[in-house]
C-alpha cells in the first residue's frame, strides 16, 4: 500500500487538476476551487482514519475538528451566549479530536470497510448534507464539495490497489482487492450498518438534478 505522504501528494495534486478545471470551464471562482481542492485532498487520506499510524489518525481527527467546531457554532449561536458556546465549542474539538479518534482506532481494522466505495459513498454524502446545512449557499455547490471528497477517497483506494501490483517482480500482492471494494465482505454486518447510515441521509440532502448537471458538465471537461 501507498504510504501518508505519496496519498497526501497524488490527493493534493489531483485536486489541483478538478479545482483548476472547474474554474477553467467557469464552474466555480477561485476561492472554492481552493475549496475543492483541500476536499479532495482530505478525502485522499479520509480512508487512512482506520490506520494503525497514530500520525494519520491525529491529523484526520484534527481536521475533522474543525468543521465540526464550526457547524457547533452556527447551529447553537442562538440559543446560547458567547461564554457557554466557547467552552461548549471546546468540548466539541475535545470529543472530535480524542473520543472519536479513540473509538476509530479501538474498533476499525485497517483496509476493512473504510477502504470501500460504500465508504466513499457515505463520506461524499455526509460532506453534501454538511455543506447544504452550514456552508454552501446552494445546492449544486454542496454537491460539488461532495463529489470532491469522494473524489479524494476513491483516489486513495485506487492509489492502494496500485500498490497492491509489483511490477518489477511481476506478481500480485496479497493485499490486491482489499482496497477498492463494494464493501467489506468480511463484515457484512458492517457494511449494512453503513448502508443504512447513507440512505438515513437522504432527507438531510439536496435535490438530485443538480448532482446530475455536475456529473454531465465533469463528462464533459474530460472528454
Amino acid at each position: 500500500m501507498a504510504d501518508f505522504r505519496t496519498h497526501l501528494g497524488v490527493a493534493a495534486a489531483g485536486g489541483a487538476v478538478l479545482a483548476h478545471g472547474g474554474w477553467q470551464a467557469g464552474l466555480w471562482g477561485p476561492w472554492q476551487g481552493a475549496v475543492m481542492l483541500g476536499l479532495v485532498t482530505f478525502g485522499g487520506i479520509l480512508p487512512d482514519i482506520d490506520a494503525d499510524s497514530s500520525k494519520a489518525i491525529r491529523l484526520i481527527f484534527n481536521l475533522l475538528a474543525i468543521p465540526a467546531v464550526v457547524a457547533g457554532a452556527l447551529l447553537l449561536q442562538a440559543w446560547m451566549p458567547l461564554g457557554p458556546l466557547l467552552l461548549v465549542c471546546g468540548g466539541i474539538y475535545l470529543i472530535v479530536r480524542y473520543l472519536a479518534g479513540g473509538v476509530f482506532s479501538r474498533f476499525t481494522v485497517h483496509r476493512g470497510l473504510w477502504h470501500s466505495l460504500l465508504a466513499a459513498a457515505l463520506c461524499g454524502l455526509m460532506t453534501t448534507a454538511l455543506s447544504q446545512r452550514f456552508f454552501a449557499p446552494g445546492a449544486w455547490l454542496a454537491w460539488a464539495h461532495g463529489v470532491s471528497l469522494a473524489v479524494g477517497f476513491v483516489i486513495h483506494l485506487l492509489l492502494d490497489e496500485a500498490y497492491s501490483v509489483d511490477l518489477t517482480g511481476a506478481r500480485i500482492k496479497r493485499s490486491f482487492g482489499t482496497a477498492i471494494k463494494p464493501f467489506d465482505l468480511k463484515a457484512p454486518g458492517n457494511s449494512l450498518a453503513m448502508l443504512m447510515t447513507a440512505l438515513a441521509l437522504l432527507p438531510w440532502l439536496p435535490p438530485w438534478a443538480p448532482l446530475m448537471g455536475l456529473l454531465a458538465q465533469g463528462a464533459t471537461l474530460w472528454r
